[in-house]
């Protein structure tokens, strides 16, 4: 009915064609699902960089508060002092 070098899967002995078609099939479909996540996590990444704060230290965001007039000199120039003894 079928010629069996046309359709080497399903010639193999005792019917094992149907298990590496399985097989072959749901590589196929790992393979694909693996390079849309990784074309969506360089997208989401990208994002993800531009989006983020650069990292200050605590003596930056002091300074920066009292740039603003959140703080007064006196509270500045203490609680920078306080900084510099806590990192010793």
């Amino acid at each position: 009915m079928y010629d069996h070098d046309f359709f080497p899967f399903f010639g193999m002995p005792y019917g094992l064609g149907w298990i590496f078609m399985i097989l072959f099939w749901v590589l196929v479909i790992a393979g694909v699902i693996a390079i849309v996540r990784w074309l969506g996590s360089g997208a989401s990444r990208a994002k993800s960089d531009l989006s983020l704060p650069p990292h200050k230290k605590p003596a930056d965001i002091l300074r920066e508060r009292y740039a603003r007039g959140e703080i007064e000199r006196e509270e500045f120039l203490q609680r920078l002092e306080d900084l510099k003894t806590n990192n010793t």
